[in-house]
């Protein structure tokens, strides 16, 4: 048996970071469970369906994983990446208007036919519909910037404007892709002011 795999401990520099502060790290290419969806998460019911049909799934692949190539790994936390046609409505949180596509990384020797036998298993054993939803992708992001936020989700909105509007163009950096927040607390059993989320967000060089 290999010891246990911890993405959080294997990747200390993409999933821990320093609060207040930003930083550049170029994030490897990797393969993740993924949701897309669209809405409010406070308010959307298909927010927190998704949200237990990606933990169900991932919590079975890792059971099959362990059965199949007696490897076992610590279920990564939850992350999102985040778009809307307007990037004004990240700073207004205007939710309602967010696009969203959650996902949770999955190690290297996970394969598709891993996944798909994991989705046979939670088929069986529960009656999820999200579930049918849930795919198995490689997703590369490249060069980023990146803080640790700690606080409520609702009140991120003034160091993301900091980080695009003053940090990026002092690096000579311009908007890449779409923001992306690794959620490091269970938001069921942490208080609101100490949770701790990695506000992450692709860049590329400014033209000169």
């Amino acid at each position: 048996m290999h010891s246990n795999f911890d993405v959080k401990k294997e990747r200390p520099r993409l999933y821990s970071s320093k609060r207040n502060k930003f930083e550049i790290v170029d994030v490897a290419r990797a393969n993740f469970l993924m949701v897309d969806g669209h809405g409010d998460p406070n308010t959307s019911p298909e927010y927190a369906e998704v949200v237990t049909a990606l933990y169900t799934t991932s919590y079975a692949v890792r059971a099959v994983a362990k059965d199949k190539l007696k490897r076992t790994h610590t279920v990564a936390p939850l992350e999102g990446l985040w778009s809307a046609k307007d990037l004004q409505v990240f700073h207004t949180q205007d939710k309602d208007r967010w696009d969203w596509t959650l996902m949770i990384f999955q190690p290297d020797w996970i394969t598709l036919e891993i996944f798909d036998a994991a989705l046979e298993r939670v088929h069986e054993k529960k009656n999820l519909s999200a579930v049918k939803k849930v795919r198995f992708e490689e997703f590369l992001e490249g060069k980023c910037v990146q803080t640790l936020y700690v606080g409520p989700y609702d009140e991120e909105g003034p160091t993301i404007s900091r980080m695009h509007d003053e940090f990026m163009p002092t690096e000579g950096l311009v908007l890449r892709g779409r923001h992306h927040e690794i959620y490091l607390s269970d938001a069921r059993r942490t208080d609101p002011s100490r949770l701790r989320t990695i506000i992450r967000q692709p860049v590329g060089s400014a033209r000169k």
